[in-house]
């Protein structure tokens, strides 16, 4: 029996089909660097809520009214764990916050309109208020056949104080670092 001869030249050592096989290879080892290289710029919203050490210090009061903790509900909690950040449910005994908080930029921090209508409400009256504290936040009523109508205010508040009510405007300026994070996005439920 004859072992063979691993080191004999390759009869494809010159054929054309040889080289664009060798080009080929090093057009995808290019592109797989590339795109390692860009891996976490294009991770938003991977990572799952338990990424973080610990919960945010939530509020203990809002506009003056005491916050008692709820549970979230199906549809939250199934959201929560994919969202790269905290979210939190509260009640002051007439209206409902939910309290979103991330570190980075990420498209999971959407607009409250579209999980609304995700649900299969419709939205009506969409437009910016000042609160009595002359917060300006972006409102809209949801409505549904067969269930109540919901008021919905919602803001996005960075550490440093600057607020915005679009979605997009503060993910382009935190993707840009024009905003310092952590953010919360607070969202109000209240009856009409």
């Amino acid at each position: 029996m004859r072992w063979p001869d691993v080191f004999a030249p390759s009869p494809w050592r010159n054929h054309f089909a040889h080289r664009v096989l060798h080009k080929l290879a090093f057009a995808f080892a290019l592109a797989a660097g590339l795109l390692a290289s860009f891996w976490p710029l294009g991770q938003d919203g991977l990572a799952s809520s338990s990424s973080y050490a610990a919960s945010p210090e939530w509020p203990p009061t809002w506009d003056g009214a005491p916050l008692r903790p709820q549970a979230l509900g199906e549809v939250e909690a199934r959201f929560a764990r994919h969202f790269p950040g905290h979210i939190a449910r509260f009640t002051d005994g007439r209206r409902v916050l939910v309290m979103r908080q991330v570190e980075r930029a990420t498209r999971l921090l959407h607009p409250a309109e579209d999980c609304w209508r995700a649900l299969g409400y419709r939205v009506v009256q969409a437009r910016l208020e000042h609160d009595a504290r002359g917060r300006l936040w972006r409102c809209f009523h949801a409505e549904r056949t067969g269930s109540d109508t919901q008021r919905v205010c919602e803001r996005i508040e960075d550490a440093a104080g600057q607020s915005f009510t679009d979605t997009s405007a503060w993910y382009w300026a935190s993707w840009r670092a024009s905003a310092a994070g952590p953010w919360t996005a607070v969202t109000v439920v209240s009856p009409p």
